[in-house]
């Protein structure tokens, strides 16, 4: 008979399952597409006209929580536009041509807005 030492003695592991794993991806995916989403979108609006629409009427309305219920329902809206247009063009372009013509558009509405600042 021989006497085991408390080292040799496995202690029993939790058994990770296929199902777990994929919900904890799952999770850190949905994660990191939410923050960075939010990051980008709070950054981009900050200071945008916007903004400054929704204080002026805030200021003038006497009403801040109407004009924050407004103005948070038309953002979802516009978001909710975007997310379905995203999703409908996904689905019929590669990855690779919906790059190519953001930056395309990005960069002409760069050029017409330094065509206005130069020829005013």
């Amino acid at each position: 008979m021989s006497i085991s030492s408390p080292d040799s003695i496995a202690s029993p592991q939790p058994v990770s399952t296929a199902p777990e794993v994929a919900q904890s991806s799952n999770e850190n995916a949905f994660r990191r597409v939410f923050i960075s989403t939010f990051i980008t979108i709070f950054l981009a609006e900050l200071g945008d006209k916007t903004q400054v629409t929704t204080l002026l009427m805030s200021a003038q309305s006497e009403a801040p929580w109407v004009v924050f219920l407004g103005a948070g329902t038309a953002l979802v809206a516009t978001s909710l536009i975007g997310v379905l247009l995203g999703q409908w063009l996904a689905r019929r372009l590669a990855p690779q041509t919906l790059d190519t013509a953001a930056g395309a558009i990005l960069l002409a509405i760069t050029l017409g807005l330094l065509w206005d600042i130069t020829h005013l």
